[in-house]
């Protein structure tokens, strides 16, 4: 039984906001309770709020993703290992993207205001390239560490 609201997601009724609880993800993807708990063992991206006495609450995006594992692992034929490697080469590149994005409009609003020096970066520009490159590379540092410590736990 799946219950989804006018946006299209998983809710029982729940306006597209609303915190669910683990009983209400589970009863809206048809995935068990404790397989939940699991795959916030083995998803290092999921994590729901926690409350007072452990009570976990699901916001829209958890739901999402959980929907995106269960496609993965029990329609698509992935290992928990492949679908967690897919899952973080993803998230690595939509930060990359953004970080490459932001940029591109911050040059867009320096050329915009000066358009006689449109033509060259500013420094400022510059330094913001470098500074989102150095946010890309502790990310991927973050993500070597992840994966090592997933390696060293699979053997």
């Amino acid at each position: 039984m799946s219950a989804r609201d006018s946006a299209g997601s998983p809710g029982l009724g729940k306006e597209p906001a609303a915190l669910r609880t683990i009983g209400d993800v589970s009863r809206a993807l048809g995935v068990k309770a404790h397989v939940l708990r699991y795959w916030e063992e083995q998803f290092p991206m999921l994590r729901p709020l926690t409350r007072a006495g452990g009570r976990r609450y699901y916001r829209a995006d958890d739901v999402a993703l959980i929907a995106e594992i269960d496609r993965l692992l029990h329609r698509e034929g992935y290992t928990i290992r492949g679908a967690r490697q897919l899952l973080q080469q993803r998230a690595s590149r939509k930060m990359r993207k953004a970080a490459l994005m932001e940029a591109n409009v911050d040059q867009m609003d320096a050329a915009a205001e000066s358009p006689n020096e449109a033509a060259r970066p500013t420094e400022s520009t510059e330094q913001q390239i470098v500074a989102a490159v150095l946010v890309l590379r502790s990310e991927l540092a973050a993500i070597r560490g992840r994966l090592a410590t997933a390696l060293a736990a699979d053997k």
